[in-house]
């Protein structure tokens, strides 16, 4: 039986190799998307050459009715959703007293309100096979102290909190909700900071290296997978020993 997979914010970065890592394990892909067609297209297009199925779907995870007709098409196109990547989301960073209204609210609809739209929709649709995996895309800012990310922060720490909750609510309708919460990884993000910045981060990692984000990708397939059919409500940590 064919498996489907929801990657929000698939188009780049950790998600895209997430829905790539989910298509080598054997899942048809629903790619979504805020802005960049192009960029979500080429994810499609890598998928498709791995021999599994996919699709593109544009919308805005903080709007719940885009959410709902998002997932009316995933139910029209692969008939059923086995696992939800919640992974969308926004760092802008500021310090507190420099933190505006707009952008404060942004980070808590898509950060916040938007992980828990797609996971509504996605239980609702895993009810039915009694099975499901959600995992939810956390930060190591969730449990350390970065100057700047009051907000970022605030928002992987409801997350990490979500997880546990609905871990215990879903755990006996056989759905599993875990998180991953990476540190420092090697995305167009983090390329673009200056090289002297990048020396001050890597020197306090005690592996002295980034990670990349097929890093994070397996740690979302392993907990996909069976070998991880008895965990539930837990947040992975993978940050090469920055958090210690």
């Amino acid at each position: 039986m064919e498996k489907t997979a929801l990657v929000t914010g698939a188009s780049r970065g950790i998600g895209k190799a997430v829905a790539l890592r989910l298509a080598k394990d054997g899942y048809n892909i629903a790619v979504n998307y805020n802005s960049n067609t192009a960029k979500a297209e080429e994810t499609v297009s890598e998928i498709k050459a791995l021999g599994a199925d996919a699709e593109a779907y544009k919308a805005d995870t903080s709007d719940i009715n885009a959410v709902k007709a998002m997932f009316r098409e995933i139910k029209k196109k692969f008939g059923r959703l086995d696992v939800l990547v919640n992974n969308a989301g926004v760092v802008d960073d500021a310090y507190l007293l420099m933190i505006n209204q707009d952008s404060l609210s942004r980070s808590l609809d898509i950060n916040i309100k938007g992980y828990i739209n797609c996971a509504q929709q996605a239980a609702l649709k895993m009810y039915g096979n009694k099975s499901g995996r959600i995992i939810n895309i956390s930060s190591v800012s969730s449990v350390l102290a970065v100057e700047g990310q009051s907000v970022y922060s605030a928002t992987k720490g409801a997350i990490n909190s979500l997880t546990a909750t609905m871990a215990k609510e879903l755990a006996p309708h056989g759905i599993l909700v875990n998180a991953v919460a990476p540190g420092f990884i090697g995305t167009d993000m983090l390329s673009s900071i200056p090289q002297e910045l990048a020396e001050k981060y890597i020197d306090s990692i005690p592996m002295k290296k980034f990670g990349t984000a097929e890093d994070v990708a397996n740690v979302v397939s392993a907990l996909c997978s069976d070998s991880f059919s008895y965990m539930t409500g837990q947040v992975i940590v993978l940050d090469g020993g920055l958090s210690l």
